[in-house]
Parts: C-alpha cells; sequence; structure tokens
C-alpha cells in the first residue's frame, strides 16, 4: 500500500519526514534592481500622470472619465504632506454647470474652452513648462464615460515661472473624435520641424470604443492630425486578457459574464533622444513599436500610407500602460503583469529588467526628472470596480515612487522656442 508519507518523499523530494531535513526550494525573490523611494502618497482622488518640473515641482492629473469620484479636481499641485492642491486654480478645475452636459441626447462632456474637463496626462515639457492634455470626457455617476463636445478636448501650456496659462489648443473633431480618448504626449521643440517654428506634440489616442491613432501637433499653428488610423499597432488585441498579481483580469459585461475588457489601444508613448522616432504601445496588448517622426509630421496627400508603411514592430513585452525615455536613449516600460518596469535598448534591440517590486500594483505613469530619477504613479486601475463586477478593490493610498536611472540618465531638455 502506498502511504502518505512515501507519497510527499516522491512527489516533493523531502526524504525521510523523521530523519533529514527538508531542501530549500528556490522561489521568486520579487525584487530586483536599484533601491524604489516613496515620494507620495495620494489620499484624495485617483491619480494617472505625474509631471516633475525643473525644479522638483510635481503634479498629477485625476481623470473623471475613468474614475467618477475624480469630482474636486483633474490637475493639481502635489505638497509635501501628502496632500494636493488644484493647479493652476481652482476656478479653472470646477467648469460652470459641471463636467457633463445633460441637456444634450445623449449627455456630452461639458465644452468649455477655458475650463478643464477631464484630464489624462500633464507633462513638463524640454523647455520646462507643463501642458494639460484633457480628453473632454468624465463618466456619468454609474461609471458611463460621455463622449466628448467641441472645445473640450484640448491641450494647455502653463508657464511654471508665474503659473499662467501661455496656450490653448481647441482640437477639431476631425483630430479628435467625440469617442477619443487623449491619453498621452511627447515634445520636440526643435524650431526647424515646423513652418511655425514652436516644435510639435505626439499623442496617442486610447480609445476603448473610438479610433486609435498617433496624432501630432503643430505647436504653433495648433493644427493637427492622426496617422496610423486603426492598423493593428494602435489598436488593443482582440481577447487580450492579463494575468496582475497571479489574477486574470476581466470586466462583467451586459450578461454578467466575464469577458475581456483591458482593450485601450495607443497609450504608451516614449521620444527618442534625438526626437528621430516614437516608440508605443497599446494597454490591451504586449507587443512594442516604433515609428519615424518624420513620417507622423507629414501631413501630405500620401502621407497615411507612407507613415503605415514605415512603423515597425520591435518585441514582445508585458502589459505596459506608460513609457518614457532618457538622456542616454533608455526606453521605460511598466510590465504590469511582473510587477516591474523594463529598459528597451535601441543600439541592442534587447528587452531587460529595471527594477521590480511587489508593491507595484500598476505601473500607470512615468516622468523623467533633470534630477535623475524615473518617477511613476502606481494606482491600482485593475482592482477598480470595472474589472470587479461593479465591486471597488482599491485600497488608498496611492503611490508615486522614483527610482534612480542608470548611466547618470537625465531628462532631455531644449530651449523654449
Amino acid at each position: 500500500m502506498f502511504s502518505l508519507q512515501a507519497f510527499i518523499v516522491v512527489a516533493y523530494g523531502l526524504g525521510s519526514l523523521s530523519g533529514s531535513k527538508a531542501q530549500t526550494i528556490l522561489s521568486d525573490p520579487g525584487v530586483a534592481g536599484p533601491p524604489v523611494e516613496i515620494v507620495h502618497l495620494y489620499y484624495d482622488e485617483w491619480p494617472t500622470g505625474i509631471a516633475v518640473s525643473a525644479s522638483g515641482r510635481k503634479f498629477s492629473n485625476y481623470p473623471p472619465a475613468l474614475d467618477p469620484t475624480d469630482l474636486k479636481y483633474t490637475v493639481a499641485e502635489l505638497n509635501s504632506n501628502n496632500t494636493e492642491t488644484p493647479y493652476p486654480s481652482l476656478e479653472i478645475n470646477s467648469p460652470p454647470g459641471g463636467r457633463i452636459n445633460y441637456t444634450t441626447t445623449p449627455p456630452t462632456g461639458a465644452n468649455y474652452q477655458n475650463y478643464f474637463i477631464g484630464v489624462q496626462s500633464v507633462v513638463v515639457d524640454p523647455a520646462d513648462r507643463l501642458w494639460v492634455l484633457d480628453t473632454g470626457r468624465a463618466a456619468t455617476p454609474n461609471g458611463t464615460m460621455v463622449p466628448a463636445a467641441y472645445g473640450g478636448p484640448k491641450l494647455v501650456g502653463i508657464n511654471l515661472q508665474d503659473n499662467s496659462i501661455i496656450k490653448t489648443i481647441i482640437f477639431s473633431p476631425t483630430a479628435a473624435p467625440s469617442t477619443s480618448y487623449l491619453n498621452d504626449i511627447r515634445f520636440d521643440l526643435t524650431p526647424s520641424l515646423t513652418p511655425s517654428g514652436q516644435g510639435v506634440a505626439y499623442i496617442t489616442d486610447s480609445s476603448s470604443e473610438g479610433t486609435n491613432a498617433l496624432i501630432t501637433v503643430d505647436l504653433g499653428s495648433g493644427a493637427a492630425w492622426r496617422h496610423l488610423v486603426n492598423i493593428p499597432a494602435v489598436e488593443a488585441t482582440e481577447g487580450f486578457v492579463p494575468t496582475i498579481w497571479g489574477q486574470p483580469v476581466y470586466s462583467n459585461g451586459t450578461t454578467g459574464q466575464p469577458i475581456s475588457n483591458v482593450n485601450f489601444g495607443a497609450d504608451g508613448i516614449a521620444l527618442s533622444a534625438d526626437g528621430a522616432t516614437l516608440y508605443f504601445s497599446t494597454t490591451g496588448g504586449r507587443r512594442l513599436y516604433a515609428v519615424p517622426t518624420a513620417r507622423l509630421r507629414d501631413d501630405g496627400p500620401n502621407s497615411e500610407v507612407l507613415a503605415r508603411a514605415s512603423q515597425v514592430y520591435l518585441t514582445g513585452k508585458g502589459l505596459t500602460d506608460g513609457m518614457e525615455s532618457d538622456s542616454q536613449d533608455n526606453i521605460y516600460m511598466g510590465n504590469i503583469e511582473d510587477n516591474s518596469i523594463s529598459i528597451y535598448t535601441p543600439a541592442t534591440g534587447l528587452l531587460s529588467t529595471f527594477v521590480r517590486d511587489p508593491r507595484f500594483s500598476w505601473t500607470d505613469t512615468m516622468s523623467v526628472a533633470a534630477d535623475g530619477y524615473l518617477y511613476f504613479t502606481e494606482n491600482q486601475l485593475w482592482r477598480g470596480a470595472a474589472y470587479n463586477g461593479g465591486v471597488d478593490k482599491r485600497v488608498k493610498p496611492y503611490v508615486l515612487f522614483r527610482v534612480k536611472l542608470p548611466g547618470n540618465g537625465t531628462k532631455v531638455t531644449q530651449p523654449a522656442p
């Protein structure tokens, strides 16, 4: 007869239960890379973005389209005592009548050009100016994201020396359709790139219900156009189901049955140190792509065909939300399924682990700062109600971390045009 003791010895190689010492079983250490520092704890609203100025000022945004409880402000400056102050003022964060226009059928985002509606990203550009990317969208109390109205989707530039608004670019419905979701943005201020001499910005449209694309903006003229529209590189992978903290992540559809719903399109974005290449990824798949920025700046009659022909698949990776780059041309990407941040090295085409920590809960947005650190938010997005049968499993505080960059990397800077 096969005894329980014999079964344990055979199956686990433990030797005699009475005589030998159990062997040490190799296990995942859970951590890797340089030390990770906590910078800020978010006890109030749910954050996505982080931007760090040359002087060390820090800004975050809180998108009401993804969390209807983000009601008090959608952009704030971070204080040293784990509190936030609406930025640049409470007024601009408080649209008259609210963020949603309920007089339309169906309701739409408010169309105020001079107020923030639903900000998804804040970025400090190479000239140390803060830019606010407004989707123009918000969610009703039951979590339904309303479409944008003209005047809502916009890009707002702020002078950090006096906190004044220096430019507002209102996107046309062609550049930002009502179901677009303007997600993240990068800047190249080289004067020769456009006739206006003010440089350009590149934006990802991660919409889960509209069209996906990369958007190019002339910062001088305000003109904006879309490229790589609805090709596989910018769309979520059909049926994509990530595994985070050992759990497959689904959403409950109208039938109440689990369905795949991590379906954000082009989301993460990073610009090479020389500005010649844009790297991007969806938050609905595990693939990294690149495209020459010259093809994105071209808005001629054949430009879309040429842009599609020039985009390339680079490597497989884990699930990524935000991306970033530094002066050493390292490309940083969250690997949410591995509790880590990866580095892609363009010179070798290799992907490696930079830092890993079990406290990483959903690496959302990254910001390389002049102090030589990579800042990034961890916000538990996958534990929200949309992915847990209507039950919000997030636990405050959300966290802003930082980690020292390798090889004396720092932020790429350029003079203001």
